[in-house]
């Protein structure tokens, strides 16, 4: 069975613990994950680029000149859309980009987004994170500590900690995180989970099923 090193915050390892095996063994469906990744990027789209068609845009719709006789190609009114300031042929208009995917599925890609950062090693465990008030220096110094230094992370918690998401929020490409509000796009999207022991417990009791997870 697959062990990691516990760490403390201070990067010094303190034991072992066991992540379910089932996480090693699960075998990654990319298209599984492409679509759903692709279904939370779309609904987070607000959907309100809005352009004006040539029967919106303000100006007289009268001929420039006369069609024929004047040596020049023939000419609409000012809101042509071949004319600067004139309407837009096809432009956006608002609309819903949701794309609906089933619960089922949203729940197996985080498992398999998941899955895929244990196997390839970019899972960190730490026995607990606690910084006594909001100080950017403390988690800089934990990641530090951890060789995690220039690397995209996603701290992930047992449960919510205002000083460390205050502590790490203006660190460049390092978010905080519930382990309940993980998905797998943000799981995907970082290099590297640092999690705390509860949190790891956690998770594995939401897929036990799926990992064998006692």
């Amino acid at each position: 069975m697959a062990t990691l090193t516990l760490y403390n915050q201070n990067g010094e390892a303190i034991g072992e613990v066991q992540p379910a095996e089932g996480f090693y063994k699960q075998k990654i469906n990319v298209p599984l994950l492409h679509q759903v990744i692709v279904a939370y990027l779309a609904n987070k789209r607000r959907g309100t680029a809005s352009t004006k068609t040539r029967g919106e845009v303000k100006g007289s719709g009268r001929k420039l000149y006369p069609q024929k006789h004047t040596g020049r190609a023939r000419a609409g009114d000012i809101r042509s859309p071949i004319r600067v300031g004139g309407g837009v042929v096809f432009g956006p208009k608002p609309r819903s980009y949701r794309q609906n995917t089933p619960k089922k599925m949203r729940r197996l890609a985080l498992l398999h987004a998941l899955a895929d950062k244990f196997q390839n090693d970019n899972v960190i465990v730490v026995d607990k994170i606690e910084i006594e008030r909001p100080k950017t220096k403390a988690v800089v110094q934990m990641l530090n500590a951890l060789n995690l230094t220039d690397t995209k992370v996603l701290i992930v918690l047992g449960e919510l900690d205002r000083n460390v998401y205050l502590s790490a929020r203006n660190i460049p490409g390092v978010d905080t995180m519930v382990w309940s509000d993980l998905n797998a796009y943000d799981v995907m999207r970082y290099e590297k989970l640092l999690m705390t022991k509860d949190a790891l417990e956690k998770i594995q009791g939401k897929f036990a099923k799926e990992v064998g997870a006692s």
